[in-house]
């Protein structure tokens, strides 16, 4: 017991102050784990105990990962993200594993199954360093950031015919293990038992567990849940990562998914640390010692491979050149999850333990090279030629959910409030001193005419969930909004208007909102000046709605005869409110 507490203690000790030095440095809390995995394992200074054990524990932590991301996958967001997904998701891991297993064919001296095997392997990228960086950067719900997610969740769920097709293709390992093909029948019929479970048994269980309250329950039912289905699959010589993903999937459209993720989620991240300290453990650094360049090669082999893959195919789906770049960059690397592969190659014979030691020093070299991959993107990017009084246009602006137009006083509040809540916004101004000015406020805003639908199409219209016009031009009219509608159906689209005559003039347009710039103010000053006569709070909140009202159908009215007088005569003006009636009980 005391040895289990003292090995323990270091590799927690350990993983504190790698990840933070790691972090400090802007590398990913990935590396540090994996370094301080090396530092503290047999091959550095052998005081954490047995690296076997310590891994077979923290492949925990990976069924955790593909628990989490079973959870994700909610039939609404696939059918949203299907082209995303299936086409340019399968469409990089199979290139990029045809290239990838054309290296591994001649450089390890594989046969073409193998080497199919480990280039699919190399082609699976870094969910646990890549979404981490999303999050941090605020791009995970951005078009860019969906298109990333996308290719790796394609990746995550390619794990589990890859397990398959590794053991097909293993020549030895353990006697009791199924063929190739009674290992496909039992997948298929242990999924199926998975879902029929978790729809008669697991459903209702939390739906009970709901009606109770009790929050460590749910923490107990979700960890019950990945290892019970983890389990079951392991004693089957199947996939464990395959079982936990199922009972994410069985989970995905539950209504306490969000629970399950909050509660999970701190397990998650202590096992799958827990996993990569031990793969830097198991790391055989004499392999490395003995051939330093082709580690090196191999992982900048990969690394460029994959790149001059994901690129054009980026670029097919729609990505502009900047941001297909630095998608093919983020996702260059290759993933935890060939070291899952790798190891079950090597035990299964397909690759010598060296050669697995090997290839697990490549993922590793090309997972520390990323951080400096995306530093230099962003240093790139700031040294593009500048536009127009030096002032950058939207062609290099990240892809998000919202286009604000104008930036002056009306914008400028939009946009806070929508940082507000971490929502990516490019921002576009006509004016070169408002941009310079919110420079110095340390606000990025983007030079040009955000009525002109090429530069809205260059700022990522086409994928943005939302256009606001916050711009003050009277004269935006239906001519220039029309366009921009049929441009970008997709958009919800809100336009700030100057007053009646504008808001009469766009009438009809569908649009998500107009809204005259100064009526709510108006409003509020109006609630201001009752108060302050002592009008009783709840008349003073009877005339506004009866403003509101009144103003709304006379709107309407305006908009549809085209004459500005019509409806004067309901004018409080003419017709003051009358006192509310109140009943004596």
């Amino acid at each position: 017991m005391t040895g289990i507490l003292l090995w323990l203690t270091v590799l927690l000790c350990t993983a504190l102050l790698f990840v933070m030095i790691f972090r400090r440095l802007g590398l990913g809390a990935t590396l540090g784990y994996i370094v301080g995995g090396i530092v503290v394992g047999p091959s550095v200074l052998n005081v954490a105990g047995d690296a076997e054990a310590i891994n077979s524990v923290a492949e925990i932590g990976i069924a955790l990962l593909l628990f989490l991301v079973g959870l994700e996958l909610q039939p609404s967001r696939l059918w949203r993200l299907k082209k995303e997904i299936f086409g340019l998701g399968l469409g990089q891991l199979l290139a990029a594993g045809a290239a990838l297993a054309v290296m591994a064919k001649f450089v390890l001296g594989l046969g073409w199954g193998p080497a199919a095997a480990i280039g699919l392997a190399l082609g699976l990228s870094s969910t646990a360093q890549v979404l981490p960086m999303l999050r941090s950067t605020g791009e995970l719900n951005t078009p860019y950031g969906e298109r990333a997610f996308s290719i790796l969740l394609l990746q995550d769920l390619a794990l589990i015919p890859l397990i398959t097709l590794t053991a097909a293709l293993s020549v030895g390992g353990d006697p009791d293990a199924p063929s190739g093909w009674e290992m496909t029948g039992l997948t298929v019929a242990a999924v199926v038992g998975l879902v029929l479970a978790g729809r008669f048994l697991v459903a209702p269980l939390y739906r009970l567990i709901g009606r109770l309250g009790e929050r460590e329950l749910f923490v107990v039912a979700g960890l019950t849940t990945v290892i019970g289905s983890a389990a079951l699959m392991h004693s089957l010589h199947l996939s464990v990562a395959l079982g936990a993903f199922v009972a994410g999937v069985m989970l995905a459209e539950s209504p306490y998914r969000h629970e399950l993720e909050s509660d999970v989620e701190p397990f998650r991240s202590i096992l799958l640390g827990l996993f990569f300290m031990s793969v830097g453990m198991l790391l055989d650094l004499r392999v490395i010692a003995d051939q330093p360049l082709k580690v090196l090669g191999m992982a900048a082999a990969v690394i460029a491979l994959k790149i001059a893959v994901l690129y054009p195919i980026a670029r097919a789906f729609g990505s502009r050149p900047g941001r297909a770049i630095t998608l093919s960059m983020l996702l260059s690397q290759a993933g935890e999850f060939g070291f899952v592969l790798f190891a079950s190659a090597a035990s299964g014979r397909m690759i010598s333990q060296e050669q697995a030691s090997l290839l697990g020093a490549v993922v590793t070299a090309s997972m520390v090279a990323t951080p400096f991959l995306m530093r230099l993107i962003g240093f790139l990017q700031t040294r593009q030629p500048q536009k127009h009084v030096d002032l950058e246009g939207p062609e290099f602006s990240p892809e998000t959910n919202v286009i604000v137009v104008g930036y002056g006083r009306f914008g400028q509040t939009v946009g806070q409030m929508l940082m507000a809540k971490r929502v990516p916004v490019t921002l576009i101004d006509l004016k070169a001193s408002q941009i310079e000015l919110a420079g110095e406020f340390g606000v990025k805003v983007y030079y040009g005419d955000g009525t002109r639908i090429d530069l809205l199409r260059t700022a990522g219209a086409a994928e943005a969930e939302a256009i606001l016009f916050c711009h003050d031009d009277p004269d935006f009219g239906r001519e220039q909004l029309a366009p921009i509608l049929e441009a970008f159906p997709q958009a919800a689209v809100m336009v700030r208007v100057f007053d009646r005559r504008q808001s009469m003039a766009l009438d009809g347009c569908d649009v998500l909102l107009l809204q005259r710039e100064v009526f709510e103010s108006a409003v509020a000053m109006g609630r201001s000046a009752l108060g302050a006569l002592g009008i009783a709070e709840r008349e003073v909140a009877r005339v506004e709605r009866a403003y509101r009202q009144l103003d709304e159908e006379r709107l309407k009215a305006q908009a549809a005869s085209g004459d500005l007088r019509v409806g004067k005569e309901t004018s409080f003006a003419f017709r003051p409110l009358d006192d509310e009636v109140v009943g004596d009980g």
